[in-house]
């Protein structure tokens, strides 16, 4: 059987434990471009592995840019018509590999394809076909777009032409943290956004502090359908709704900061 005319591109680091099933999951794809930002794992050895396999892999080493920049260095390297969007520790399920032959055959008005995403959820396992997260641009033509490097986190692809949604299949997430390790991942992440924004001159906004975890969660738990996966998927919108409220209240304090830096003025008390 031909290859799919796509290059997936992967940014890893210390991925050693998620990247082989990653890797497999492409296994129809011409090309797999992997840049390293320096792992000290197996990561490398077991990248070296699929390649004295056979596997079409280029890896490329490149010390940390940022997320935005890391991939764009990624996708330049890609070599073939179409290029994907992957990271270690997600895999394309099945309807997904099914439906790639046809969406790389659109017509040349369309320039990519948006994805769907389901999570592993502790105590749950993979969300049903039913409960997806928003779906992102993920398979792009080459050239047809770059990566936006004033974004620090959540980075996207910003293209010229036509974007569809694909009508099944979806990327599956592993990384099952327990909370005690994604409540770091998540004060990561809003840290990131809210440092952006503030850079980017965002005034802080009581009405979001107060309900963008509530609309975080409900968009969650009941628009995705995170109500489906029990108490595993209360935790998991509840999560983000923490990422919401983090978010929200460190743009807050760096803009008050700013304005009435901290002093102790307790003698005056």
């Amino acid at each position: 059987m031909a290859k799919l005319p796509i290059s997936a591109f992967i940014i890893c680091q210390n991925e050693e434990a998620y990247l082989g099933n990653c890797i497999e999951s492409l296994v129809d794809f011409s090309e797999i471009v992997i840049v390293d930002s320096g792992s000290s794992d197996g990561t490398v050895d077991l990248i070296h592995s699929y390649i004295e396999s056979g596997w079409p892999i280029r890896l490329f080493h490149e010390a940390w840019r940022g997320y935005a920049a890391q991939k764009q260095f990624a996708l330049d390297q890609c070599e073939q018509p179409w290029c994907f969007n992957i990271d270690s520790d997600e895999r394309l399920d099945a309807a997904l590999k099914k439906l790639l032959p046809e969406l790389v055959e659109a017509p040349s008005n369309v320039v990519g394809w948006r994805v769907a995403r389901r999570p592993y959820l502790i105590g749950f396992g993979y969300t049903p076909e039913s409960v997806k997260e928003r779906k992102n641009l993920r398979l792009i033509r080459k050239g047809a777009g770059a990566y936006d490097l004033t974004q620090a986190v959540h980075e996207g692809i910003v293209t010229r032409g036509q974007v569809e949604k694909a009508k099944t299949g979806s990327l599956l997430h592993y990384r099952p943290l327990i909370l005690d390790e994604q409540i770091l991942k998540e004060n990561k992440y809003s840290t990131l956004k809210a440092q952006q924004q503030f850079l980017a001159g965002k005034k802080p906004s009581a009405l979001k502090l107060v309900f963008s975890p509530w609309l975080y969660f409900l968009r969650l738990y009941l628009k995705n359908g995170l109500w489906r996966c029990g108490t595993a998927g209360f935790i998991e919108a509840m999560t983000g709704a923490v990422y919401a409220f983090l978010t929200q209240a460190k743009l807050y304090q760096r803009s008050v900061l700013k304005k009435r830096p901290n002093q102790d003025d307790a003698s005056g008390h």
